[in-house]
């Protein structure tokens, strides 16, 4: 099968590529994603070998920091039965898992990061689901060339 590759944010605050970098094994479980279209991204198709551009949301300067990839494949996200989570959800069981995460790994920080505003001036990446009005979803695919091209402009 063949690679592919996505965007996934995150706020700084709650989750930034430093800590990522800091983690066991410079790897996490991206947890807590309450979007069901987001869900079924890393429930049904992302896969282990998959590119992923670490991006800061939610901050002063947004933009792309790092590349991660996808080391393990959707499985339960268990924080969603967990009570004093933040993402707990009532309606989700072990039985009945309704939520689920990828595990990712560090694989580089950009040493400059690729900003929101640099994004969306380039003319070669307009049609990058980032940049597009209303999708603010927090894991989005990317083509590869989008991929490529931003991990050179980094």
């Amino acid at each position: 099968m063949a690679i592919q590759y996505w965007l996934m944010k995150s706020e700084p605050e709650t989750f930034s590529i430093e800590h990522l970098e800091r983690s066991p094994k410079k790897t996490t479980g991206w947890d807590g994603v309450r979007n069901y279209q987001a869900r079924n991204f890393m429930r049904d198709a992302m896969k282990v070998g998959d590119q992923v551009l670490f991006y800061h949301s939610s901050c002063k300067v947004p933009g792309v920091v790092g590349i991660a990839e996808v080391v393990k494949e959707g499985y339960p996200d268990d924080t969603a039965w967990d009570k004093k989570s933040d993402y707990y959800d009532p309606k989700s069981s072990p039985e009945n898992p309704r939520w689920y995460r990828v595990d990712i790994q560090l694989k580089e920080i950009f040493p400059e990061i690729v900003t929101l505003t640099e994004i969306k001036e380039d003319p070669k990446l307009q049609e990058m689901k980032v940049v597009q009005k209303g999708q603010r979803l927090s894991i989005q695919p990317v083509t590869r060339k989008d991929f490529e091209y931003i991990c050179k402009r980094a």
